[in-house]
């Protein structure tokens, strides 16, 4: 049986991409702060099943206990094929590097890079211990490569991924396991993310008025496209290229 991991499952690009692999018969394990029925009800409806875990990727403890559940939870699991998807992320704080707290830039530095870190560290352990090929994917950005004023915590943790990403997937290649780690950059989609941003202030983000913009003229992508497109990816292991960042526009 397939089995993936997907955090940031309440809403969004997370509950869309869990939606699609429910569709596709894969067993599902959510994990994010809010239950969600409709995606108990789209697991009855294709056969397949849909386990929610709780907890905050942003509390360290919290963490660690999720990675002990899952390990557990897999044991009694006949698995032929894993996948993980890091999709959860916050973009806030938004402001001047010099306007930041450091428990603020604490916990965005836990949900968007020692979270998908830690998940995909313990889930490769867990596969090569088991034999079975596991395909680790986490939700990128564009801002990974390119600087943008405000956005000086977002733009270091997707960078920061995009390096692991490519760094483990060098040791998987090495160790000749199966495993395949890669990266993925969206694009801007109409998230509450997108909310958020364009709630700045021209102090905080400079760029507001164009993502203003974005949403204005309808630029914004649906979160359910995009998944599509993840989906597909990693279904179809043997085309992915281990260590890629892919970026929406190579399918397009």
């Amino acid at each position: 049986m397939k089995y993936a991991i997907v955090t940031g499952t309440s809403r969004g690009l997370g509950e869309d991409i869990a939606r699609l692999l429910l569709e596709h018969g894969v067993h599902v394990i959510g994990i994010s702060r809010s239950p969600s029925q409709a995606l108990v009800n789209v697991a009855q409806k294709n056969h397949s099943t849909y386990t929610q875990l709780h907890g905050d990727l942003g509390n360290i403890n919290e963490l660690e206990q999720m990675n002990t559940q899952l390990k557990e939870y897999l044991l009694h699991r006949s698995i032929t094929e894993l996948y993980l998807v890091n999709n959860a992320a916050v973009v806030q704080p938004v402001n001047q590097a010099n306007q930041i707290a450091a428990n603020n830039l604490s916990y965005h530095f836990h949900v968007n890079a020692i979270a998908p870190m830690a998940l995909t560290n313990s889930l490769i352990d867990y596969a090569n211990n088991n034999g079975i090929p596991m395909i680790g994917l986490t939700v990128t950005s564009g801002a990974a490569e390119r600087p943008t004023y405000g956005w000086s915590a977002y733009c270091s943790t997707k960078a920061s991924i995009n390096m692991y990403t490519r760094t483990v997937a060098l040791e998987q290649e090495q160790l000749g396991s199966k495993n395949k780690i890669v990266a993925f950059s969206p694009g801007i989609m109409d998230t509450e993310m997108q909310e958020s941003i364009r709630s700045s202030s021209k102090d905080e983000f400079a760029d507001i008025e164009r993502f203003v913009a974005f949403k204005q003229n309808n630029q914004l992508r649906s979160t359910r496209n995009v998944a599509a497109i993840l989906v597909e990816l990693i279904l179809e292991k043997n085309q992915i290229e281990n260590g890629k960042i892919y970026n929406i526009g190579d399918f397009l």
